[in-house]
């Protein structure tokens, strides 16, 4: 990532909770200069004061006109925290903001209709370098600014690009919410194993290790998630009988899931209302 227009003009990263301070330690280890660097949070970790020490400057005042600012506030925060940069709006400073729920009409009511704003829904695997986030622009934003914001955020994963603002609810039930229906999957998995016998730690620790080597062997796959689960199936064995129950049309994963990614896009609809 090009980081020297950055450098020379400035970030502010307005919220440095998890997903922020993940961000903000890939940035920096891909050669952001604390020094070029404003972050604003009520609650510092000690690892950002650590931060601060080296040259950010924290909860201190702002550069004129930063290049971009990235919003990772959480939305129930944003009415008290957006009057603090709302006068970086109108000019040629990029609004980046990874909070749930809260749509572009909203930020361009705060900073002004001609301000450059790209909304983005990352994930909580971000935090280990391996999130996957979804960008899109408003109106007036420019294919470099979008180039800009990508830049940003593949510093802790993946990054694609969305038609419109009109499928952010549905990126958020997939991939935004989708790691705790992971978690949720492994927690299950361990329960069911000790439902038929097993110790709960041990049962834990093969359905934890069971869904990471399936995500890693999935990542690493040039085959399909159909392939390689075909590939695991063996014909009137062990692996087809489950997968006879959790297949079931009516009542088995296909199903399930999407009741639950149906339900997490209908509640992202009526938070962005």
């Amino acid at each position: 990532m090009n980081l020297d227009m950055i450098n020379r003009r400035g970030l502010v990263l307005l919220g440095c909770g998890k997903m922020g301070s993940a961000m903000l330690e890939g940035w920096l280890g891909q050669g952001l200069r604390p020094e070029a660097t404003w972050v604003i949070d009520p609650h510092p970790s000690d690892w950002l004061k650590g931060v601060a020490a080296n040259g950010l400057t924290l909860n201190d005042g702002m550069p004129d006109a930063p290049a971009v600012v990235l919003i990772a506030v959480k939305p129930q925060m944003m009415g008290a925290a957006l009057p603090q940069i709302a006068g970086f709006g109108g000019g040629d400073t990029l609004i980046v903001t990874v909070a749930a729920g809260t749509t572009i009409a909203t930020y361009e009511a705060a900073f002004g209709a001609g301000t450059h704003i790209v909304r983005a829904m990352p994930n909580t695997p971000a935090a280990v370098g391996r999130g996957i986030t979804a960008i899109t622009g408003n109106a007036v934003t420019t294919p470099a600014d979008l180039d800009l914001a990508e830049a940003l955020l593949s510093a802790v994963g993946q990054v694609v690009r969305l038609e419109g603002e009109h499928q952010m609810d549905a990126v958020t039930a997939v991939s935004g919410s989708g790691p705790a229906y992971v978690f949720h999957l492994i927690e299950a998995l361990a329960a069911a194993g000790e439902a038929e016998g097993l110790p709960a730690e041990l049962a834990m620790q093969l359905a934890r290790a069971t869904v990471t080597g399936a995500g890693e062997l999935a990542h690493r796959a040039p085959e399909t998630a159909e392939q390689l689960r075909i590939n695991v199936t063996s014909p009137g064995g062990t692996t087809a009988a489950a997968l006879s129950v959790l297949m079931e049309p009516d009542t088995g994963f296909p199903a399930l899931l999407r009741r639950a990614v149906k339900a997490a896009a209908d509640r992202g609809r009526s938070l962005g209302k």
